[in-house]
């Protein structure tokens, strides 16, 4: 049914299929893969009397499953409670990178990156404006990354280029532009600029001109670019810049479940106003006022009655479709835990063994978006500081050192309950009574289920703490 619909999407011959696909893709996580069905589900004949498919009819129910586990798996990587810590043994680099990625909000980039490339790929551009880092989200449905031979994991440049009205062209503040005309627009980034180009017209051949104008010299030394990839395995565009889907396997049992909830809908409702037969001859000439107050005469041959159906179909239906749920879920490791199945709160550990699937997708895109992706914009961050003076809420940032090691720091997937915590503690406690751990080890093994930002001043405070109790007793 999927392919069915996506035939019905238009393709531009002058972009790449790559293109199509993830415009495709993008339609199912947005919600709007019916748009191009022209009728609603109750519309059963065309203006011509014509009978339309039910596969040509718009789903009446849309149940959003693959929108749900995509944000189901992003809400265990970036949200408040998830989002890692990036740690460095300088911890003056440290606390200056845990500023600017409070003062950036990447925690909410990271979450719209993670959101949106679950198609297959998304990027993520740096920009320093007046000494501050911002960040911002590029879709890769028109961006062309080449990459350096010699370095494979290195960007050259990336294009973006894609079609756009005049009329828009003129909003935006574009000069010497036909408002009835479409233009190509086009910019690219490379290690030392961003390029923007002059808009040309789709329909005549003509070489990039650059518009010196809104062109910007940024002069970092490398693309201010993370291009992500979003799962290994094969790559849902057949492209080797994207990844693979993480939803793609449960497109086609969500539509299903749409329409088959649509069908059950819609008995429900035949139900509740069955089709009236009639049987002649007639008693007498009546007008046929179907309702309960209402009576038919009929003959002593005629006959009247209701065409109902019975109830079984519909529980018929929602089995069905609680067992496609299940079956889309399993496939790309959805949540199936059922919350009316917990009698009392759950340790850590058994929530975790009871999202034990959803927890390895999640696990997957740590890789992906954290890992490589989080851990090469915090390395930009330090490059960008040889060239920039970095600033945070007025306060002028030291440059820091490009060779200092970076890391991130999870947290747990859920939080601790009590026992679980009693149990860390009395853990710590015989791990440094032995001497198989020290403190700064032990405090970073709680620092997320106590809020510990900073390791080392937390360890002065202890300390002092400590001191100030020995010296009272």
């Amino acid at each position: 049914m999927f392919d069915t619909i996506c035939g019905l999407v238009s393709r531009d011959p002058d972009y790449p299929t790559r293109t199509w696909i993830l415009d495709t893709l993008t339609r199912v996580l947005d919600g709007k893969l019916y748009d191009v069905l022209l009728h609603d589900f109750h519309d059963e004949r065309s203006a011509a009397g014509e009978y339309i498919p039910i596969g040509r009819r718009k789903p009446s129910v849309r149940y959003p499953l693959c929108r749900v586990v995509v944000e189901d798996s992003v809400s265990l990587l970036f949200s408040e409670g998830h989002f890692p810590a990036i740690d460095c043994a300088d911890r003056a680099i440290q606390g200056s990178l845990a500023k600017i990625v409070r003062d950036s909000k990447l925690n909410l980039v990271m979450t719209e990156a993670a959101t949106r490339g679950s198609i297959g790929s998304v990027a993520v551009l740096m920009r320093v404006l007046r000494g501050r880092v911002f960040f911002q989200v590029l879709d890769t449905t028109y961006l062309t990354p080449i990459w350096d031979s010699k370095e494979p994991d290195a960007l050259l440049t990336i294009t973006e280029r894609y079609k756009v009205s005049g009329a828009q062209l003129l909003t935006d503040g574009f000069e010497v532009i036909d408002p009835d005309v479409d233009y190509w627009f086009q910019r690219s980034w490379d290690s030392d600029a961003e390029l923007w180009y002059i808009p040309s017209p789709v329909n005549r051949s003509s070489t990039a001109i650059v518009d010196a104008t809104r062109t910007v010299r940024h002069g970092l030394g490398f693309v201010p670019i993370v291009w992500i990839r979003n799962l290994p395995g094969y790559s849902s565009t057949g492209d080797p810049s994207d990844g693979a889907c993480t939803f793609r396997a449960a497109i086609d049992t969500q539509i299903e479940i749409e329409y088959q909830l649509s069908q059950a809908g819609r008995g429900l409702k035949y139900s509740s106003d069955p089709t009236l037969l009639l049987k002649e001859p007639v008693g007498s000439d009546i007008d046929i006022i179907k309702g309960s107050g209402n009576a038919l005469v009929v003959s002593e041959k005629g006959d009247a009655r209701l065409l109902e159906i019975g109830g079984t179909a519909a529980a018929a239906v929602i089995d069905y479709v609680h067992t496609l749920r299940e079956f889309a879920l399993e496939s790309i490791h959805g949540n199936r835990a059922s919350p009316e199945r917990l009698s009392a709160p759950q340790s850590g550990r058994a929530l975790e063994l009871m999202n034990q699937g959803l927890l390895w997708l999640a696990d997957n895109l740590r890789i992906t978006y954290g890992e490589v992706a989080l851990l090469a914009l915090a390395r930009m961050i330090v490059r960008a500081s040889q060239r920039y003076t970095l600033r945070v809420v007025g306060e002028d940032l030291p440059p820091m050192n490009p060779t200092a090691g970076l890391s991130l720091k999870w947290p747990r997937w859920y939080p601790t309950s009590a026992s679980d915590r009693q149990l860390d503690a009395t853990t710590l406690v015989t791990l440094l009574k032995s001497g198989l751990i020290s403190r700064s080890s032990a405090l970073k093994a709680i620092a997320d289920a106590y809020d510990i930002n900073d390791i080392v001043d937390e360890m002065d405070q202890s300390a002092a703490d400590l001191k100030e109790n020995q010296s009272i007793d």
